[in-house]
C-alpha cells in the first residue's frame, strides 16, 4: 500500500480497515464538542475521508500514515464546523434560544478555535511540533508510530512532544 493515491482501491482498503479505529477517534474528537453537534462520529469519518478523495496527487504510505491524514482532517472539518457556528452567530436568526446549553456552547466553539490558533501560531515556531501534537493528541498515536510516519526517532519526537505541550500551555492560559 505504500505511495497509494487517495480514492485508490488501496486507500479504500485502508479506509476499510481502520473505520473502526477512525470511528473511536471522530467520537474522542466529538467528545469535547457543543451538545447536539450535527456531526456523529460516522459522519465525520466519511466527511474526512471525502475531502482526503479530493486532493489530488494525495498520497498515503500505509496505516499509520493515513490514520495521521485521516484524524488532522476530522480536526479540520470540526475547526470548519466551529468557525461556521461563529459566523452564524454573528449574522443570528430571528429566534434566538438563550439558556444554560448555549452558554456551554459558546465556551466549546471557542475552545476549539483557541487551540486552533494557538496552533496556528505555533506552526510559525515550530511546523514538526504541530505535526506532532495533532498526530499523539487528536490522533492518540504512541511516539514510535509518529516516529515512523515522520522518519525520525522516538526520542526526537518526545522530545518535540515535550516543547509542544509547554508551549501551548504558555499560549493557552
Amino acid at each position: 500500500m505504500s505511495g497509494s493515491e487517495s480514492g485508490s482501491p488501496a486507500t479504500e482498503a485502508l479506509l476499510a480497515e481502520l473505520y473502526e479505529e477512525l470511528r473511536a477517534l471522530a467520537a474522542l474528537q466529538l467528545r469535547g464538542e457543543r451538545e447536539g453537534h450535527t456531526l456523529e462520529p460516522s459522519a465525520l469519518v466519511h466527511e474526512a475521508y471525502l475531502r482526503l478523495q479530493g486532493r489530488p496527487g494525495l498520497s498515503v504510505s500505509g496505516r499509520t500514515h493515513f490514520k495521521a491524514l485521516a484524524s488532522k482532517t476530522m480536526r479540520r472539518v470540526l475547526v470548519d464546523y466551529a468557525r461556521a457556528r461563529n459566523a452564524d452567530k454573528r449574522n443570528p436568526p430571528t429566534h434566538v434560544r438563550v439558556g444554560p446549553e448555549s452558554e456551554i456552547t459558546d465556551q466549546k466553539t471557542e475552545n476549539v478555535l483557541a487551540v486552533e490558533a494557538a496552533l496556528e501560531k505555533l506552526a510559525l515556531v515550530d511546523a514538526d511540533a504541530v505535526r506532532i501534537v495533532e498526530m499523539r493528541f487528536f490522533t492518540g498515536m504512541t511516539e514510535l508510530e509518529i516516529a515512523e510516519v515522520l522518519d525520525c526517532t522516538d526520542r526526537w519526537v518526545r522530545k518535540q512532544w515535550a516543547f509542544a505541550r509547554a508551549w501551548l500551555k504558555r499560549e493557552l492560559e
